[in-house]
């Protein structure tokens, strides 16, 4: 794509996209254009097209891109954001939103280039996608980025994605060798519900060279059922402020160093992550970016204070990243601290656990009181798993952890990036018991 075509295509990008799978092929063009790469569409969309070389993260030609989520059809939109300077972004993602208000996250072409060639480098190679998260969103957007460098066209599955004839047949069209997908746990969870009786969504799920899981934190029962099926699970940590996951399997990619502040528990710190992938900030949002972003000393490389508590130890590997939660999911409860993440963690060691979830609850004596929100794989007693509940965290934690309500739904309320509705789930856990 020449320097004029990739302009006018820019200026030129529908709000809403074509009503079929072309969309792809619109969507990967306009990418192209806001990152300044060089052009794979078209003529290299087949399994044989050679990888583009990204590495150079030349300047923008076009104005910042933004994907919205999709509409009843599940056919994505996006507009180029002529209001924004190309100097700050190639793309503006919003954050997920689920711990509150969504922001505007500013991601350069250099660093959406180096996201990408990290990933190949960790998984061993560019490959083919299957889409299954919206492109509004940092994972969904990777893959539509990892697919451009790549020269290969992603399969779309963005409605009925854990249904097994569905995903069965998006994972059979795609063609190259070397095949991926991104999931969320919640999705991995219910396809993994149908394989046992699916011969052919096994195999589908075998199929794919990795299959990266992210979005929130993935039960030790779900790994080990994808590690009995034979999955090439990778666990991934990042956020839309580093170009999506920037972790695999507790390792960072090439190019990342991690660090942690210190913070009110004992154990761990914030995480802070420095590398090329890292945003330039928020947009409109100066105090927020002036909070979270700063240069690295070390490195010189731009560095994100996260939200997450953790440890960072080193081996003779490198450096290994474990997440102990999140700085704002401290539980107060008369005074003495608790992590939601811990308690979830422990309810999680139930085997009739499938999903959980604790928050605080607002109380007039304690402050606040904690409450868990459980999927159950079975159908006991209210009572009994109510009790069972309570037993194993008082026994783990103590008494000051161990959840106060426990709620039993059908499934997690989710948010559009299949991440738990953290909002929602506080509001039903306040609700008066009916």
């Amino acid at each position: 794509m020449t320097e004029t075509s990739r302009t006018t295509a820019a200026a030129q990008v529908p709000e809403t996209a074509p009503p079929n799978d072309s969309w792809v092929t619109a969507a990967l063009s306009a990418l192209d254009a806001a990152l300044g790469s060089p052009a794979n569409i078209g003529t290299n969309l087949h399994k044989d097209a050679q990888p583009a070389d990204l590495s150079t993260g030349a300047e923008p030609a076009a104005p910042p891109l933004e994907f919205q989520p999709a509409a009843a059809t599940g056919i994505p939109s996006w507009t180029s954001r002529h209001d924004v300077p190309p100097e700050l972004a190639a793309v503006i993602v919003r954050t997920s939103g689920s711990t509150g208000t969504p922001k505007q996250t500013l991601l350069p072409a250099a660093a959406l280039h180096a996201s990408v060639a990290a990933t190949a480098e960790a998984l061993g190679g560019h490959g083919q996608w299957l889409l299954t998260l919206q492109p509004s969103y940092v994972a969904g957007l990777a893959v539509l980025a990892r697919s451009l460098a790549a020269g290969t066209a992603p399969e779309p599955l963005l409605q009925h994605t854990t249904d097994p004839s569905a995903f069965t047949g998006a994972a059979s069209r795609l063609t190259a060798e070397r095949r991926y997908v991104s999931l969320v746990p919640t999705q991995l969870q219910r396809l993994l519900d149908h394989a046992p009786q699916d011969a052919a969504l096994a195999a589908a799920l075998v199929r794919f060279d990795a299959i990266l899981l992210g979005g929130g934190a993935a039960a030790p029962e779900l790994l080990e059922r994808a590690a009995t099926h034979g999955l090439t699970v990778v666990r991934t940590y990042g956020m839309s402020e580093t170009c999506g996951g920037c972790v695999y399997d507790g390792r960072p990619l090439p190019g990342v160093r991690l660090e942690t502040q210190g913070s009110a528990d004992p154990g761990a710190g914030r995480v802070q992550i420095s590398g090329p992938m890292v945003a330039a900030g928020y947009l409109e949002d100066a105090d927020l970016t002036a909070a979270h972003f700063d240069i690295s000393p070390e490195s010189g490389q731009p560095r994100f204070l996260t939200d997450d508590l953790g440890e960072v130890r080193t081996d003779a590997s490198g450096q290994m990243l474990r997440i102990a939660g999140r700085a704002d999911d401290v539980i107060n409860t008369g005074g003495i601290k608790v992590s939601a993440e811990r308690v979830r963690s422990v309810l999680l060691e139930h085997p009739q656990v499938r999903e959980a979830f604790v928050g605080p609850v607002p109380d007039p004596d304690w402050g606040q009181t904690i409450s868990a929100a459980v999927v159950l794989t079975g159908r006991p007693g209210a009572e009994v798993i109510h009790q069972e509940l309570q037993q194993l965290v008082r026994g783990s934690l103590g008494r000051t952890a161990t959840p106060k309500r426990v709620l039993i739904l059908p499934e997690l309320p989710l948010l559009v990036s299949g991440k738990p509705d953290r909002q929602t789930l506080l509001r039903l856990l306040g609700a008066p018991p009916s």
